[in-house]
């Protein structure tokens, strides 16, 4: 395993870090013992960074984190979040100094552990000026609640708010990057490498679409539990079928480094900078294994540019989110 720093003064974290938000819910039917599985897999593997959150399976991810984990928790680097609050079936961003308080200690009841290394703020609410919440988190970091604090999907003027109140407890910015969805990276990442600041790609492998192995978008529909993507703009029919153009020229190029796409798409993305540490999230061992090989492929600055090139090529097609869930969550892009 590899490994990079989150931050100028964080810990060390293996080069790729596991998303377990797809073991509870999201992307269709999920098993618990398997999910222990995939968790206690990659740790043997040399993988030391989990990520979760409060709002994922309503608390049920960090209550199985904590399970797969008690026995080698002290080696390990967990980050989860808060402010994503789920009232029935809605969502609301709450980033309330006591709400944040009371969200921590009840993420540390789940995970059973006593401090959590990372947290996050998951989403950002203007109406709570940034400085407010952040010193929130520095009040919990010197009562010994957490050690590290990140955001999630913010701009850079944010960060650089963030950054005065905490400066280097803040080490990472969590947002969506990948080869299909580039934008928040271009947003924010400037800021980050001004501040000394890691980021944190989710969905680096951009659900699933990177992979190669989605034949046909419209079985999420049919999924016999919730799948995420039904109701995503990027993977309804239309746009789906345009993506493809990216996604098949991404497998040629994969085809020629003989590996897979979704080993090529982390490989794009280690490759951009020791600063980036994807958290590719799964429910399967053997889509596991693929994934950690990926740090076995190297690109050529030829390769990064024909990457490039099938960038500019095959502009991808649909939102990130539906414009009710940006609206919903605060975000712009």
């Amino acid at each position: 395993m590899k490994y990079r720093t989150l931050g100028k003064s964080g810990p060390k974290v293996s080069a790729l870090g596991l998303g377990c938000m797809g073991i509870s819910e999201f992307y269709g039917p999920t098993d618990e013992k398997t999910g222990i599985e995939v968790i206690q897999k990659a740790y043997e593997k040399g993988i030391n960074f989990f990520d979760t959150a409060d709002m994922y399976g309503r608390g049920a991810n960090e209550v199985l984190l904590g399970k797969a984990i008690t026995s080698f928790r002290d080696d390990l680097i967990i980050a989860t979040k808060c402010s994503l609050e789920r009232i029935g079936d809605e969502l609301n961003v709450n980033n309330d100094p006591s709400y944040i308080k009371n969200a921590c200690l009840a993420s540390l009841k789940r995970l059973n552990i006593d401090v959590i290394d990372l947290y996050y703020l998951h989403r950002y609410n203007p109406i709570i000026p940034i400085e407010v919440s952040m010193q929130a988190m520095l009040a919990l970091i010197k009562e010994g609640k957490i050690r590290y604090v990140g955001l999630s999907e913010v701009d850079g003027e944010i960060v650089e708010r963030a950054h005065h109140i905490l400066g280097d407890k803040l080490v990472a910015l969590q947002s969506e990057y990948s080869i299909v969805n580039r934008k928040p990276a271009d947003i924010a990442l400037p800021t980050c490498r001004k501040l000394g600041i890691a980021f944190v790609p989710f969905s680096p492998i951009a659900r699933g679409l990177l992979s190669g192995k989605v034949t046909d978008s419209t079985t999420f529909v049919q999924s016999k539990a919730f799948d995420f993507r039904s109701i995503l703009p990027q993977f309804q029919p239309e746009a789906y079928k345009s993506n493809l153009n990216l996604i098949e020229a991404v497998s040629a190029i994969a085809k020629r480094k003989h590996c897979t796409p979704a080993q090529l798409s982390l490989a794009w993305l280690l490759a951009q900078g020791d600063d980036i540490i994807p958290i590719p999230g799964t429910k399967r061992i053997d889509y596991l294994q693929e994934n950690i090989k990926s740090l076995e492929v190297h690109l050529s600055p030829e390769d990064l540019n024909e990457l490039a090139q099938a960038m500019k090529d095959n502009p991808v097609k649909g939102n990130r989110y539906p414009d009710k869930l940006l609206e919903k969550a605060y975000l712009k892009f």
